[in-house]
């Protein structure tokens, strides 16, 4: 059963009590210390090996390095244990804000893990690498672990389900900071004043806009949610030492429902579990098969089904239009107006955000590959560059109706396409969700998830790594304190030299 808080802008003189505020009733859903359930430990443990994946893969990119040797030129604090970084081994510690920071950016560089969409965007698996941060720094167990993981996924999904923030050009990290920062809050089984005093100060430092994913894409939207992952530690560790956030955050007349979402006179109702109530969140996400924007997994496996049927040539395309929703046509198709988007210079973020791209090189290839499908070479061919252009979208109000929908067997992602050759035939096609997604034509299972780890770390990680990572992720729940601070992935010999670390200002 959940419990819907309503949340409203309250003037000054209301004095709107600390009990009815929003960041409140989600410290008491954290502080709760319901148990969770088998199906949910499942998949948590999923998720955990689905971000060692994406990690892995990104061990030697850009982003990813900076961001490694940003923290490592920072000592461990001297409070705890100190936290692992994702490639380097098990004794190379760092204090959690940074290692929350660079393995946050590890596993959202490319964009390859699980999601959760509603009114706002999310990428849920971004709460794992703060909490666990501060599991591995505080000295915690497995099965505290895994109560942290699921307070993220639930508070994140919760917000997400009901508050829209790139309606107003904010980024969909704002929900991220006040989730992580709940997730400590279970972790180190806080009291429900600290944690609400956490989350008002993540949401307070974790607003920013949409910038981030507009336009030529920066390196940034791999870092935005370690930013806020990092947020969220500091957070909770000012809210431990006695001191105060801003109240009321969300409803306060200066507050970010007023000035930068609906304004003063809006409301939401926000789904939160009633207390005693489990927290079964993360099994509405979904991960991906494919690295790239969730919204283009289905039209991936879509542009795959037609390469395999080979019914017409493509140098016979006249135009092709992908009928979708809302979304899908304003932020990562022709909606966007970005001519970006349409460059065969642009860089990989910008084309991982571009469906007339990712449309094009799928269907030329029969599939998608995380590195191959990016390089300048691959996006410049001149073939390549005649299809994409050829290729725009178009929203239809069914895809968008569906799109929004709360009913699990129609909520859909993907949309219609409609190819006109040369000769005037017309194409045409749909596909609702991905193939991965839980009512697709592939579910992932466990041993998908196993696949695709081995996969991604096999060119980075040694065979003894890889099964060792695996044995112990699969034993999350009933790991030691011990065991915890081994839950890391570490690169083999030479793999990081290969990737000298850039020098800045630490």
């Amino acid at each position: 059963m959940t419990v819907s808080h309503h949340v409203r802008v309250h003037r000054s003189e209301e004095n709107l009590a600390r009990e009815d505020q929003l960041a409140f009733a989600i410290a008491e859903v954290a502080a709760d210390p319901v148990a969770v359930e088998p199906e949910v430990v499942d998949m948590i443990i999923n998720r955990v090996i689905d971000n060692a994946s994406v990690a892995a893969a990104s061990l030697t990119r850009g982003p990813a390095t900076a961001a490694r040797a940003q923290a490592l030129d920072h000592p461990v604090s001297r409070g705890g244990h100190g936290s692992t970084v994702f490639g380097e081994p098990d004794d190379v510690l760092t204090s959690p804000e940074w290692a929350a920071w660079a393995n946050g950016v590890a596993v959202r560089e490319l964009d390859y893990h699980d999601t959760f969409l509603a009114a706002e965007y999310s990428h849920p698996g971004d709460n794992i690498p703060p909490i666990l941060a501060v599991a591995q720094h505080a000295g915690v167990d497995g099965a505290a672990l895994v109560r942290g993981i699921a307070t993220g996924y639930e508070i994140q999904m919760d917000l997400v389900r009901a508050i829209s923030l790139h309606k107003h050009k904010i980024d969909h990290v704002a929900h991220l900071g006040p989730s992580a920062a709940a997730g400590i809050g279970t972790l180190l089984g806080l009291d429900v004043e600290t944690i609400y005093q956490a989350v008002a100060q993540a949401l307070h430092t974790t607003t920013a806009t949409r910038q981030s994913r507009k336009g030529e894409i920066s390196t940034w939207k791999a870092h935005a949610p370690a930013f806020a992952g990092k947020m969220a530690v500091e957070a909770v560790d000012r809210a431990m030492r006695g001191q105060t956030s801003p109240s009321p955050i969300y409803e306060g007349e200066d507050g970010v429902i007023a000035w930068m979402l609906d304004g003063p006179d809006a409301s939401y109702d926000v789904p939160l579990p009633a207390a005693g109530e489990p927290k079964r969140a993360i099994l509405d996400s979904y991960t991906k098969e494919h690295s790239a924007e969730y919204q283009a997994q289905a039209w991936i496996d879509l542009a795959r089904k037609l390469h395999n049927e080979a019914s017409f040539a493509l140098s016979d395309v006249e135009s092709i239009v992908l009928h979708t929703s809302h979304h899908t046509h304003y932020v990562i198709g022709s909606g966007a107006n970005d001519p970006q988007k349409y460059d065969p210079t642009a860089s990989r973020e910008t084309l991982d955000h571009s469906i007339p791209y990712i449309f094009a090189v799928a269907l030329e290839d029969g599939g998608w590959h995380h590195v191959d499908s990016y390089t300048p070479e691959r996006a410049g061919r001149p073939e390549t560059v005649a299809l994409w252009h050829k290729i725009t979208t178009a929203e239809d109000p069914e895809w968008t109706r569906r799109y929004h929908s709360e009913d699990p067997d129609e909520k859909a992602f993907g949309g219609r396409v409609e190819i006109t050759l040369t000769d005037g035939t017309t194409i045409t096609d749909e596909i609702a969700v991905a193939d991965a997604h839980p009512l697709g034509a592939r579910p992932f299972a466990r041993e998908n998830y196993i696949a695709k780890f081995r996969l991604l770390a096999e060119p980075v990680l040694t065979p003894e790594e890889i099964e060792r990572f695996l044995d112990l992720a699969q034993r999350l729940p009933d790991l030691t304190p011990a065991e915890v601070q081994e839950l890391n992935i570490t690169a083999r010999a030479g793999v990081l030299a290969s990737v000298p670390a850039p020098k800045g200002l630490f």
